[in-house]
This record gives C-alpha cells, structure tokens and sequence, in this order.
C-alpha cells in the first residue's frame, strides 16, 4: 500500500445537517480544539511552576482536562466524526529500530529500568 492510500479507521458516522449554523459535530469539534488548547498550556505551567502547591493544583486540573479531552475524542470517534489512519507496519518497526539504536547511549549501558 503506497502513501497515498493509507487505510483509514473509521466508524459509520453519525450524520447532522448541513447548515450555516453550528451542529452537533461543530460544537463537540470546538470542544476537542479547546481542550487540546488547554492541555498543552497546562503542561507548559506544570514545566515552569516553581511552587509544589501550584504545581499541584494545576497538576490536578491538567489531569482532568487531559482526560476530558480523550472522553470528547473517544465521543468523536465513536460518532465517526474522527478518523485515524493504520499504521504501517514496515514504518512502526523503521522507528523502533530506530529508537532501540538510541538505547546504547543511556547512562544505564542500554538497558531501561
């Protein structure tokens, strides 16, 4: 299968109308968008939090926004509204190969722990 035609995983989806104004889809869509927006600038204030009880509270809401961001994404992909391709087997074991070479540069001599 060539790069052009990579398998796509996909449910049936789940249809809306087609207007101007926002629908189901548009609305959850927006919701993911934000909360990915949201995730990523908690994980930018947990790296800069001096406090440990900052850090904490905002380890806390991190914690639940990231998971409410995979509830919407699991929403989405359940209604067929997000598709994700296959990945392809001769890349997946290009990249561990790739990262297992890495390992003899750990300070540990290779091996994880």
């Amino acid at each position: 299968m060539n790069q052009n035609q990579q398998q796509k995983i996909q449910n049936p989806e789940t249809q809306v109308p087609k207007t101007p104004q926002m629908n189901d889809r548009d609305f959850i869509n927006d919701l993911l968008s934000t909360e990915k927006y949201l995730t990523s600038s908690y994980s930018m204030a947990l790296h800069e939090a001096s406090h440990e009880g900052l850090y904490q509270d905002i380890m806390k809401i991190f914690s639940e926004t990231q998971n409410c961001q995979r509830e919407i994404y699991d929403l989405m992909f359940k209604k067929g509204w997000y598709s994700i391709e296959a990945a392809d087997q001769q890349k997946l074991q290009q990249s561990y190969q790739q990262f297992q070479g890495y390992t003899n540069q750990f300070p540990s001599g290779g091996t994880l722990q």
